[in-house]
């Protein structure tokens, strides 16, 4: 397991395609973007394998314009 550090603003790449950003950090709460194709799934790892393909539609309708709407700050 690879450990890294990253303050607020600061973000890892991952093969190339995947970033992670860091975009607040609020007393033990840690606010993350994510920027990955969609071909990369992204599930929260409190869903386990059965709940996640439950979960997916919903965030599968996103478009373009729903991604327009996140502020600039948290891109």
């Amino acid at each position: 397991m690879l450990v890294l550090t990253r303050k607020a603003g600061e973000s890892i790449i991952i093969d190339g395609d995947i970033v992670i950003k860091v975009s607040q950090v609020q007393g033990n709460r840690v606010k993350l973007c994510i920027d990955a194709p969609k071909s990369h799934r992204i599930v929260r790892s409190e869903l386990d394998a059965e709940d996640a393909p439950k979960a997916l539609p919903r965030f599968a309708a996103r478009t373009e314009s729903d991604l327009r709407a996140v502020p600039a700050h948290a891109k």
